[in-house]
């Protein structure tokens, strides 16, 4: 089974953006796998973090879209946080631009992203 969590909060402090879950979860295991990729079905971003044993998603959903478009626009280092541990989401800027670019008006990413993407990203 797939090991996921999702990030629902973001908060901008001190030059970063920190985005919070509403459970805790221990992340000093995980690593930045420094990889984006979609989940169309729940309008998602979703970064890849490893640990030793395998992927874990850290979703990143339509709620914080305008924090994350704000944290690529001044450049703002995004953190995911739970508890008192907290994970630096490193080459995020580069993969949501990536994506971002590579979502416009393709519809293979399904129609209703592809909308939402443009809505908040682009236009």
């Amino acid at each position: 089974m797939r090991k996921t969590i999702n990030f629902t909060e973001a908060k901008q402090e001190n030059k970063q953006l920190r985005l919070y879950s509403s459970e805790e979860v221990d992340l000093h295991t995980l690593e930045a796998a420094e990889q984006v990729i979609v989940d169309s079905d729940k309008l998602s971003f979703v970064y890849l973090a490893e640990d030793s044993k395998e992927y874990v998603y850290l979703y990143l959903p339509q709620i914080i879209w305008k924090e994350l478009k704000l944290a690529l626009q001044n450049n703002l280092e995004v953190v995911v946080i739970s508890g008192q541990t907290s994970l630096v989401l490193e080459q995020i800027h580069n993969e949501l631009q990536y994506l971002i670019e590579n979502i416009e008006g393709n519809s293979n990413y399904g129609d209703e992203l592809v909308s939402k993407v443009e809505e908040m990203f682009i236009r």
